[in-house]
């Protein structure tokens, strides 16, 4: 299979081309630079492959949660190469390919969501299979609870370093690893894409949704003094 990725949800920035089995990928720590560099690195990526646009068998995007723009920036280059050679698009959670860096069986996946709050689910590994087993949520760092019990837990993504660590002063004694510098990749969400296109999840381009999980882009005058005079 061929498959093209984008990941841009965060303020890292991913490309990344599954080809057949291997997985080639651009990966910046690059905000606001999302835009300039996408397109860019997806042409790279194929013509080192020596593949054109119109072998690709389906586009995968990171449809959210994460940052307003760098979402609808993701699905809309997704939509864009989709529509333009009538193959299909593989949405993928934000979250499920952040959780994809983490080795063990139960996974939390947190990204700051800024505005003192986290986006987080959870996810069990069973096999080559990541499963989810909590709905995403976009929730104070303090307010946030792991249902069930064990301290067997691994923990990865940026909301366990938003708020100076609340998530991970709140719930630390429940993991056996925390990854708090974690971000997600385009080459997971690729990896991931494959899984769900074999499961016949592909979807056509116009139906792809992406997911906010807020509904406020930004806080209003009177909630940033609130925050400031905590």
């Amino acid at each position: 299979m061929k498959l093209l990725a984008f990941e841009t949800a965060t303020e890292a920035c991913s490309v990344a081309l599954y080809l057949d089995g291997e997985v080639r990928e651009r990966f910046e720590i690059a905000p606001r630079r999302h835009a300039e560099l996408s397109l860019p690195w997806a042409d790279a990526l194929l013509a080192e492959a020596g593949l054109a646009r119109s072998q690709l068998d389906a586009i995968a995007v990171g449809r959210g949660p994460g940052a307003f723009t760098g979402v609808r920036l993701a699905i809309a280059l997704a939509q864009g190469i989709a529509l333009a050679l009538d193959r299909p698009v593989v949405p993928v959670s934000t979250l499920r390919a952040l959780a994809a860096q983490a080795s063990g069986e139960r996974i939390l996946a947190a990204i700051d969501a800024r505005m003192g709050e986290i986006y987080a689910a959870t996810f069990r590994r069973e096999g080559e299979e990541l499963l989810a087993t909590s709905d995403e949520t976009v929730i104070a760092p303090g307010l946030y609870e792991l249902s069930g019990q064990g301290n067997d837990w691994l923990g990865v993504g940026t909301g366990f370093a938003a708020e100076s660590g609340t998530l991970q002063s709140h719930l630390g004694a429940r993991f056996t690893r925390i990854d708090a510098t974690a971000l997600p990749r385009a080459s997971d969400v690729a990896k991931l894409a494959v899984q769900a296109c074999a499961r016949g999840e592909a979807i056509a381009a116009e139906l792809v949704e992406p997911a906010y999980l807020r509904n406020n882009v930004a806080l209003t005058l009177k909630e940033q003094k609130a925050l400031r005079g905590r």
